[in-house]
């Protein structure tokens, strides 16, 4: 007999063998009926797999994300089996599931794909899927996987580096594939599924390699949650941040400048000036300094933090002078620089906390294939703040960066968030620097802020950076879709590196810890997420322009400029659109530039010394005075401008 411990406590006993479909079954069949995946002692099992030991056992249905994985993992096998049967010769490669749906790397060899063909390989794989075909997962010897794939070198590179023994298959139906594990019971599960697009991708990523092609596709266990989804989609490709940057006249890129380096028009830099205004002020109230920093600095500079090690070889090349063995990078991280600052300076340990801010901008060389619009770019702007402190101030400054953080997010509608603790991986040590001391230390001083300041937070293992753990926010937006927003960063590492210093009340040398913080993260990323979460329709107070003035003929343009300087006598942003154009037109042309308020003006107005106003959207204010307006906009900032 053996001893199966569920999540909520309970510990029941069964016969040797059981499986976790069996134990579901003793819990209840209407419960059973709903599990599609399995977790046995931290390992992902199949709900088929045979039990042989006491351990700890998690069910999982759609509704969970381990479950939703698992169904989409095995949808990618049905997808596989599918373009097998419809496209002779071709081979596959790899096919996981991702955060929403899965995909399939495949050389298609003679034959090519593009969306007229997504409909017949859908209805392909929901005739595979009514067949009700289970999945089994099997061991293989390794002599008998190469030889199984001696036709296709992807499989065959992939078994090559894997060890005998471990080595699994899993058939369904007439299909079989080599895998891991993890599925669903068996296709009948799949009730609805949609090829969303295709694009090119290199084997395992590396541009040197073959190009194959990448056909996503997304599945789901009632057709209801498909046509929801894909309305959700429609509603996306209308906030897509790059549609509507072009549309606001925000930013543009150009290949002569360079992929992934954004070049901001008027309106985005307007837009950026307030954002960064708006985070000087909070950040002047809680006691930082800005400093400014260049965008390059020597190699040594970087091989002295660490990022070089880490980064080196992905980053820009180094920049060569006339001067033998005289090497600089392009600035890829700010904190290097800020410790420099601190080091200008001889301390006392009544001068700390000191916080240094800076926007400054950095450089990475992403590949060409993961760029996308402002959230992956080669040259952006973080909000970057370092703050050296005493050890024993670490708690208050950590927290007073979360308030400040919770005062951004307030301010600009993100309120669905959850904290992540990204700690390190204690399996691979090499991906750190620094003694496990320390970083015990680090990581047990963020749970103890983020469970002190009361934040929904969970554990993540492998995510913390290479010098320090974190507390990262991941926001959900208006469509649902969950974002990485900000983030503060424990380190002893890099002051010890940097030899960092402060006198102590014993008058003996000190090291300071070092917290690292960016509620933004990059403006060009925390823009296009924002962009998207909006629509467009950015809080007023961060609007550039807050109103438009429409003025209906030539003779009201003198009206117009007074009420135009009324409202700048009132810190309202507004311009005159003196056009001669329909109203109809101005009033269209008004609403795609997303202005909050339209002011109309004509013969009535001037007359009454009053002005209409008409909402975004299309609500009608009426005829008001410039007074009432005035309030009207006041209200309005002070709904979502937080007080910090």
């Amino acid at each position: 007999m053996i001893d199966i411990t569920l999540p909520d406590g309970t510990v029941k006993t069964f016969e040797k063998n059981v499986t976790p479909m069996d134990v579901a079954k003793s819990i209840s069949e209407g419960f059973a009926r709903n599990v599609i995946s399995a977790n046995f002692n931290g390992t992902t099992v199949e709900t088929v797999t045979p039990l042989t030991t006491d351990g700890s056992l998690v069910l999982y249905t759609w509704r969970d994300n381990e479950g939703k994985t698992a169904f989409w993992h095995s949808s990618a096998h049905v997808l596989a089996q599918a373009i097998e049967e419809l496209y002779s010769g071709v081979k596959l490669t790899i096919g996981p599931a991702i955060e929403n749906g899965f995909y399939y790397d495949v050389d298609f060899g003679e034959h090519s794909i593009s969306e007229k063909d997504f409909k017949a390989i859908e209805t392909k794989m929901l005739e595979i899927a009514r067949g009700k075909h289970e999945f089994n997962l099997r061991f293989v010897s390794k002599a008998d996987a190469l030889e199984e794939y001696k036709d296709n070198e992807f499989k065959t590179e992939l078994i090559e580096n894997l060890e005998d023994g471990t080595i699994t298959f899993c058939d369904h139906s007439t299909f079989t594939d080599l895998c891991r594990g993890g599925h669903i019971p068996n296709t009948g599960i799949i009730k609805a599924v949609k090829i969303l697009s295709v694009a090119g991708a290199y084997w395992r990523g590396d541009e040197t390699k073959q190009q194959l092609t990448r056909v996503y596709g997304i599945s789901f266990p009632k057709q209801k949650e498909l046509t929801e989804y894909l309305t959700l989609l429609e509603e996306a490709k209308k906030r897509d941040h790059r549609k509507l940057g072009k549309e606001l006249e925000l930013f543009t890129f150009s290949h002569r400048v360079g992929q992934g380096l954004p070049l901001w028009l008027p309106k985005g830099a307007a837009l950026r000036e307030r954002l960064e205004n708006f985070l000087k002020a909070a950040q002047k109230k809680a006691g930082y300094e800005m400093v400014s920093t260049p965008h390059i600095g020597q190699k040594e500079l970087y091989e002295t933090s660490g990022h070089y090690a880490k980064y080196g070889e992905d980053s820009f090349q180094p920049i060569l002078t006339p001067k033998d063995n005289e090497e600089f990078l392009l600035k890829p991280m700010n904190c290097p620089h800020h410790c420099e600052v601190y080091k200008a300076f001889q301390w006392s340990y009544k001068d700390l906390p000191v916080r240094y801010a800076e926007f400054g901008t950095v450089y990475r060389y992403e590949q060409s294939g993961e760029l996308h619009g402002l959230t992956r770019v080669r040259g952006f702007t973080q909000d970057d703040a370092h703050l050296f402190c005493m050890p024993e101030q670490l708690d208050e400054e950590f927290k007073n960066v979360i308030d400040l953080v919770l005062y951004v997010f307030g301010s600009l509608g993100f309120e669905n968030f959850t904290a992540q603790v990204s700690v390190r991986d204690p399996e691979n040590p090499d991906k750190y620097i620094g003694d496990v001391e320390k970083w015990e230390k680090a990581e047990q001083a963020i749970i103890n802020a983020a469970s002190d300041k009361g934040l929904n937070y969970v554990v993540e293992t492998g995510e913390a950076a290479f010098y320090g753990p974190k507390l990262d926010f991941m926001v959900k937006d208006a469509l649902g879709r969950k974002w990485q927003l900000g983030t503060i960063q424990v380190d002893y590492n890099l002051p010890e590196r940097f030899d960092l210093t402060y006198k102590g009340s014993d008058n003996e040398l000190h090291r300071p810890v070092m917290i690292h913080r960016a509620p933004f993260g990059s403006i060009e990323r925390f823009i296009a997420i924002l962009l998207e979460h909006t629509a467009g329709n950015f809080p007023i107070w961060l609007m550039p322009k807050q109103v438009i003035i429409l003025s209906l003929s030539e003779k009201y343009e003198k009206y117009g400029e007074k009420v135009l300087n009324l409202l700048e006598n009132n810190e309202i942003r507004a311009l005159v659109d003196n056009r001669n154009e329909t109203m109809g037109k101005k009033i269209r042309e008004a609403e795609m530039q997303k202005y909050p308020f339209m002011i109309v003006i004509g013969e009535n107005e001037e007359k009454e010394n009053k002005i209409t106003v008409r909402k975004h959207g299309g609500e009608d204010l009426g005829m008001i005075s410039i007074e009432v307006f005035s309030e009207i906009i006041k209200d309005e900032i002070s709904k979502t401008l937080k007080t910090f």
